[in-house]
Formats: C-alpha cells, sequence, structure tokens
C-alpha cells in the first residue's frame, strides 16, 4: 500500500515540468473587502514547486478567472472550477487551469475558483505531507478555514449568476466542482442551504475533509461523484457524500475506477480514471447541460 505522500508526489512529479500557465485577469468576489478578511496576511505566491508542480498558496483575497466557451460552441452552461490542495495551496494548473480548458473544449464557461487557504511559510510542504498522513490534524488546522471557504464558494455561485447575460451563459446553468479540498469546498457550499447561491447542479471529485454527518440541503442539485477506489484519502468520503444524498432523496451518481490514486486531476497515466472526463461529458450531456 502506498502512503498518501507517495500517491501525491507521484502525481506531482508528472506535473512538475509545467510551466506557470499565463491566465485572464482574476474577477474579485470581494471588492469590497471579505467576510473575515485578515489583516497583514502573507504575500500571494504562485510557483513550480517540485514535487507538486504548478501551485498557489497564500489566497486571501478569493477570485474567478474567467474561461469563456468559443461562442461557436458555447452550450449556455457555466461551470465554477475549485482546485484542490489540502487548504494549503491549489493545484492551479491540474485541477483548474486545464479542467477550465477541457470544459472549453465542451462549449462550457468556465470559472476557475481561487478560495481562501491557511497561510503558509517557505516551510509548508514538510509540514502539509506530515498532516497529510494524520487527517485529524488536517482537519483540526482546515476546520476554521471553513466558514470562509464556504463564503466564497458561495460568492462565486452568486456572482456567476448574476452576471450570466455578460458571459453568455444562462442563470439556470451554473455548476460547482471541485476536486480534493476543492470537492469539501464545493459540498460545504451546498450545505449553507441558500436559494442563491445552490448551484443547478455540482460534481465532487475525490473529495476529501467532509463533515461527519453530511446535512443534505433541501432541494439539493444532482451530484456526480468520481473516486478510484485504491485513493485512501477520500474513497470513504465519496461513498459517504453519495449514500448521503441519495438517502435525501437527491439525485447523485458514484463513478468509481479500480486504480487511479489520489488527485489525479486532467493527468493521464494509462490508468483507469484517465476516463473521468468522457464519464463527466456524458452525465453532463443527459442532463441537458450540452445542449444549446
Amino acid at each position: 500500500m502506498r502512503s498518501p505522500t507517495i500517491l501525491l508526489a507521484s502525481l506531482a512529479l508528472m506535473m512538475s515540468g509545467c510551466a506557470v500557465a499565463q491566465t485572464p485577469d482574476p474577477i474579485r468576489l470581494w471588492p469590497n473587502g471579505a467576510p473575515g478578511a485578515v489583516a497583514g496576511a502573507r504575500a500571494e505566491v504562485t510557483e513550480n514547486r517540485i514535487p507538486l508542480g504548478t501551485i498557489t498558496r497564500n489566497v486571501t483575497e478569493a477570485s474567478l478567472i474567467p474561461y469563456p466557451a468559443d461562442p461557436a460552441i458555447a452550450t449556455g452552461t457555466a461551470v465554477i472550477v475549485a482546485p484542490g490542495g489540502g487548504f494549503h495551496m491549489l493545484s492551479i494548473d491540474n485541477e483548474g487551469i486545464e479542467v477550465a480548458k477541457w470544459l472549453n473544449s465542451i462549449g462550457i464557461t468556465a470559472f476557475v475558483l481561487r478560495y481562501r487557504l491557511i497561510q503558509t511559510g517557505d516551510d509548508f510542504m514538510s509540514v502539509f505531507f506530515r498532516r497529510l498522513t494524520n487527517l485529524p490534524e488536517l482537519a483540526q488546522v482546515v476546520q476554521p478555514l471553513r466558514p470562509f471557504a464556504t463564503a466564497d464558494g458561495e460568492q462565486a455561485v452568486r456572482y456567476v449568476r448574476a452576471n450570466a447575460s455578460r458571459f453568455g451563459v444562462k442563470a439556470n446553468r451554473v455548476g460547482l466542482m471541485g476536486f480534493s479540498a476543492g470537492g469539501a469546498v464545493t459540498v460545504w457550499t451546498m450545505m449553507a442551504g441558500h436559494v442563491d447561491s445552490r448551484p443547478d447542479f455540482a460534481a465532487a471529485i475525490y473529495p476529501g475533509l467532509l463533515p461527519d454527518p453530511i446535512t443534505v440541503p433541501g432541494n439539493a442539485p444532482p451530484l456526480l461523484v468520481v473516486v478510484a477506489d485504491d485513493d485512501k484519502l477520500s474513497r470513504g468520503d465519496s461513498g459517504r457524500l453519495d449514500a448521503a444524498w441519495r438517502a435525501a432523496g437527491a439525485p447523485s451518481d458514484l463513478v468509481t475506477y479500480p486504480s487511479g490514486g489520489h488527485g489525479f486531476g486532467m493527468g493521464r497515466k494509462n490508468r483507469p480514471t484517465d476516463a473521468w472526463t468522457g464519464r463527466m461529458q456524458a452525465w453532463l450531456q443527459a442532463r441537458g447541460m450540452l445542449t444549446k
């Protein structure tokens, strides 16, 4: 059995050759100041950090990076993408920008969500890897951040919906998806239960750090959950999430793959998880989200 550290490192080595991508200007979600903003925070950093690849750390001002679909193929659907990174960083390429570009290729306008993170220093890698092997410690450190990351997720949905016509999308076709910690942000946002920040559909890709129990909101949106069976970090949470949705009578589809580990994102490594984008595309098609 491989440890979580080895699982993450092996994925990150695959990403480490990526250069920091040029991105559109971010849209500030809280231009007048975010609730719970901390003064004197560390400077935000985007860097190529071996073995993690391109990451962003110390996000204190939440924002959205827009990736509009080509009008020739645009479907009118929008998806907000929340990258993972254990709330210590954002896997900004593998679980953010590259996902947005894939969504663009199937006619979906995408927004990469840069939600608030734990403050970290240059020694964050050793601290993060240690906490990955002690999930109760990681959950304890993350808990104070939960209301702020949740507020960022909710505000992202509100913003895209309020500005739907500006981006050429429909206000009733705003989805939210997240990877790992971003999957937690996705679930927390839905659990908040507010009508104006409820996504119209959602996807949780190997979500982690989910609450126990999972409280399903009324009128919960359709949910897609994707995970590998050999994912020691998120297999359990993924199963609990799907079961909770189904027990509440809400639509949910759990897609599992025999292998692929944690953090595969948009990486292609000749493993069963390589097929997840095709499965999600079929799910979106069945829900009418790829029809103009």
